[in-house]
């Protein structure tokens, strides 16, 4: 049987900005920030790894890099990376234009410790600020991370798959 706003297991969530937004912050000894051309393989790399178990996919970096780049929704300064005090890249919010969060991953081995958070907050903020009414993702409903309890915590509701 399917469930509204489900199919082939995926569910889309969207938070209302027209609701009040916590502002950004961040745990302890990690930072967010926005991503930088420079950033392309190391976040490449994370997504690779924080897919690996499932959740999602990544291609090949020769085909993911210009796909992304080139896109027209594709926009730098939506894509953010949260780094650890030595710099090193540990998660990543990659945003379309059009207020949909496209990846949203942190590194397995510091996860549960508000990274996660700390990108969606920074995402719901930068797009509240940008005038958007609602902010967008899909996400598999087996998801074994916790994202979807993570989602919904954060003020996420489910919608049609379609956005409606």
């Amino acid at each position: 049987m399917e469930v509204p706003g489900q199919l082939h297991g995926v569910q889309r969530l969207r938070r209302d900005l027209t609701e009040a937004v916590a502002p950004p912050t961040c745990p302890t000894g990690y930072r967010v920030r926005t991503f930088a051309a420079d950033d392309a393989p190391t976040v490449h790399r994370l997504l690779e790894v924080g897919y690996a178990l499932g959740g999602g996919c990544v291609g090949a970096f020769e085909e993911w890099w210009p796909s992304l780049r080139d896109d027209d929704e594709f926009a730098p300064d939506l894509c953010f990376v949260a780094v650890n005090g030595r710099q090193d890249i540990v998660g990543v919010g990659q945003c379309w234009t059009s207020a949909f969060i496209k990846d949203l991953v942190v590194h397995p081995l510091v996860r549960r410790r508000g990274i996660a958070t700390a990108l969606l907050r920074r995402v719901f903020w930068e797009f509240r600020h940008r005038g958007a009414r609602h902010v967008d993702l899909k996400v598999q409903v087996d998801n074994s991370t916790g994202a979807v309890r993570l989602y919904k915590e954060l003020g996420m509701r489910e919608v049609a798959l379609d956005g409606s």
